[in-house]
Parts: structure tokens; C-alpha cells; sequence
């Protein structure tokens, strides 16, 4: 839950589906257990198996561009207050894309992304300021 509220993830309040997601973890902690894993082991698959589809947020993805490309335009106290106001506005931004895709960011759409983010940026800039 920490981690979907962190990066502002959309399922964040959904508790039927962190309650499923938690389950299939223990179950898959218990069988890999059960299978001779180390608990070290057994904990990394329970990891993936909560996080599966869950590595990229729209939430952290419009924070990475206004945080590397515009710290000089968005003073880093009013970043998150930015982010809020812009988010909605680049939705139709993310309708292309597969953020659930656990290796998105070894992609070339990972890259159209943050440039038509950036792109998305630069006019919101433009045209009402932070």
C-alpha cells in the first residue's frame, strides 16, 4: 500500500485488489518455501509477484520529466503541486502506452513517452507558467 500511495499508482484505495495482490504473494512465498527456496529467495518471488505490472505510474513517470528536465523552470518545493495540476491535463499522453509492461523502460516507448511528456511540459510552461 506504501508503495502504491508513494508513486501515486490509481489501484492506491482499491483494497479488493491489494488484498488479491497480497494473497497471491503469500501463496507464492509459501510455495517457493515449500519448494526449497531460501527465504531470501522466497521473499524476491513474493516481490515480483505483488509488484507484477506495477513499476511505472503515471504519477512517477510525469515526476521523472518535471524532476530532470525542468528543475530550473519548477523550483523543487512546488514540483509536487505542479505535477497535481499537470497530471490530469497529459492523460491522453499515457492512452498509448503499456505501463504495466514490467520492462517498459527498456523500451523505445519508454522514450516516446518521456519525450512527448517533456513536449506536453514545455507547452503547459509556455502557456500558464508553474
Amino acid at each position: 500500500m506504501d508503495y502504491l500511495r508513494t508513486n501515486k499508482f490509481e489501484q492506491a484505495t482499491d483494497t479488493a485488489f491489494i488484498r488479491e495482490r497480497a494473497d497471491r504473494a503469500a501463496e507464492t512465498y509459501e510455495k517457493a518455501r515449500i519448494e526449497g527456496y531460501p527465504t531470501d529467495g522466497a521473499q524476491e518471488l513474493a516481490m515480483e509477484t505483488l509488484l507484477r505490472g506495477l513499476h511505472y505510474s503515471r504519477y512517477a513517470m510525469l515526476h521523472e520529466v518535471v524532476e530532470n528536465e525542468f528543475a530550473n523552470e519548477v523550483p523543487e518545493e512546488k514540483q509536487e503541486a505542479f505535477i497535481h495540476k499537470l497530471l490530469p491535463l497529459v492523460g491522453n499522453v499515457f492512452s498509448v502506452y503499456d505501463l504495466s509492461d514490467d520492462n517498459f523502460a527498456l523500451s523505445s516507448d519508454y522514450d516516446l513517452l518521456y519525450t512527448e511528456l517533456t513536449g506536453a511540459t514545455v507547452l503547459y510552461l509556455d502557456e500558464y507558467g508553474v
